[in-house]
Parts: structure tokens; sequence; C-alpha cells
């Protein structure tokens, strides 16, 4: 698998855990981490009290590195980029915001940054920033999507002809060994996964949550809220039909921002999975079980090396 990546993270395998809301916290990311890839705390749910006992209860787990993933947009930004820098965090993800905000300060710090783009534009805007990779992330992913409805693949490909050699991480859609390796294939130097680490043990979503995402099927996801904000990509139930049936009636902005108020956490912590906002990807329809992490990268890297190994591409052109 892709080493360059590897070797500048400090990892083992090129696998990224998302920092979800709610969702990605130490247990979760000193899983992954221990397990060869990059575990994140999301801390766009969190407190800075919240954020500061996160990173210090990774650090008493594990010696491995770990990631903060840190909204910009999001009104603590600031507080936890200095957070961050105080507590010494190898990587920061950066997303949902210009990079130029806080790139420069963090690699001021010795930190690395990753920025999550949804276009070939952001892409380029993330470079001039100077972060060190860029997650490249397509319409099937969970939460909040770019508004230019780019899939994984054809918005992996455009980047990736436009920057050359540089690091872009694929995302969106990917919850396997065969995805990864479809990934790594199209030229990608890893993957973030984020579906797929929700429906963990050691995830602390809600067991509701997490069948939910077991039982979904291929055509369970919807995009909501586009109208109001980035669109979010949610398993569908009674909120998110409520939501749809709003945009439809062309209700305001401010009446659709209220109605997602409290819903992520509703969803994803409290497990309220018919009111609540259940942020998930279109890989639901990979997902069948609920595993330990240390199971789950295990298989993911069996089936990544397995599929990579197996074929032989020019057997499958026709001699002129």
């Amino acid at each position: 698998m892709s080493r360059k990546l590897c070797e500048s993270l400090g990892i083992e395998y090129p696998i990224i855990q998302a920092g979800m809301v709610w969702a990605a916290t130490a247990p979760l990311a000193v899983a992954v981490s221990e397990n060869g890839g990059l575990g994140t705390i999301g801390a766009g749910s969190m407190t800075n009290e919240e954020l500061r006992d996160q990173i210090k209860k990774i650090r008493e787990e594990t010696s491995k590195p770990f990631a903060v993933n840190i909204p910009i947009l999001y009104g603590r930004a600031e507080e936890q980029v200095k957070i961050a820098i105080e507590e010494n965090v190898p990587i920061v993800i950066t997303s949902a915001g210009n990079p130029k905000t806080y790139t420069p300060i963090l690699k001021d710090h010795g930190i690395k940054v990753l920025h999550v783009v949804s276009s070939v534009k952001f892409a380029m805007k993330a470079i001039e920033a100077g972060v060190d990779a860029i997650i490249a992330e397509g319409s099937e992913a969970g939460g909040h999507n770019g508004r230019e409805g780019i899939s994984t693949f054809p918005l992996l490909r455009a980047i990736l002809h436009n920057v050359g050699d540089f690091p872009v991480i694929a995302a969106g859609g990917i919850a396997d060994g065969y995805g990864i390796a479809a990934a790594l294939v199209a030229g990608a130097s890893g993957v973030q996964m984020g579906t797929r680490f929700v429906a963990t043990v050691e995830c602390e979503a809600h067991e509701n949550f997490k069948k939910a995402i077991v039982s979904a099927k291929d055509s369970d996801t919807v995009l909501i809220g586009g109208t109001v904000m980035a669109p979010t990509r949610v398993i569908r139930n009674k909120f998110a039909e409520m939501v749809l049936q709003a945009e439809r009636e062309g209700k305001s902005p401010e009446e659709i921002g209220l109605m997602f108020k409290g819903r992520s956490r509703l969803g994803i912590k409290e497990g309220d999975i018919e009111n609540g906002s259940l942020m998930a990807g279109q890989s639901v329809a990979l997902i069948n079980d609920i595993l330990p992490v240390k199971d789950l990268m295990r298989r993911i890297v069996q089936e990544t090396m397995e599929t990579l190994n197996r074929f032989d591409i020019k057997n499958y052109f026709c001699e002129v």
C-alpha cells in the first residue's frame, strides 16, 4: 500500500478514521491508531474542555500518531486550534472553511495539516495555503457535503490531474478493502472512512445508530438541508422527511436551520433513530456487522492486499 503517506504521518496503513461529530472520541481514535491507521478526534461537537480531556485520554492510551478534526466555520475553531498547539497534537484535519485561516500557524508549530475539499478549486486553495495533504471527499460521504455534488472517484481523478504527485486522500463511499484498493489504483495516497468506523465496538455512538447503519440498504441515505447549508447526507427517517418536505414547501432558511438544532446529538449520541440526524454515507450498504476495530482493520487490510495482488491488469485488454 501507499508508503509515502504512511511515512509522512507515521502510520502503518494509509487509512484515516474521519472525525465524525459525537462519534469520533478517544476510544475509537486510540483503537484505530493502535491498529495501524490514523485515529481522529472530532472536535466539532466538543467544548474546549472536552477536547482537551479527549486529547489527554488518547495520550494515556497510545503513543501512536493521531489527529484532531477542526471544522473552521464552527464557533470554537480558534480556541480549538490553540488547544491543539498547546497539547502538541501531531496532525490536524481542517474542514468547512478557508485553509489559509489556520494552516500557517499550525505548520509553524510543527503540526501536519490535512484539509477536506469538495472540488478542484478548493484543492488548489488548500495547496496554496501550505497543507500537507488533501482529503478529496465525494458526495457519497455521510454528514456535510460540498455543494458541488461531485462523487468520490471523479473528484479524486480531477484533483490528481491538477496537482501532480501531491498526496490526495480519497473519502466518501469507502467501507472495505475493495474500495481502498480501487482508490489506490486510481491514484489516491490513502483513504478516509467514517461510516464504517461508526459500526465498531469502540465507537461511543449510540447502539441504535450503529444498528441503523448495519440495517440500512443502498438507497436509504438522502441529502437534506442544501437550501440552508452544505447538503447533509443522512439515513432517511422521520426527521429527514420533515426537512425534505419543508424544502419542497419553500420554507425559509431560518425555519429549516432551526430544524437541525440538536438533531445530530439526538440521533448519534442519544439514539433517537426517527427524530435525530443520522449522518451516514452511501457505504451503509456495505456494512453488515459491528466489529472491534482490531478485527475490522485486519479484514480491510487483508481485502486490500488480496485485491491488489489478484488482478493482472494487462489481461483485461485485447491485443491489437
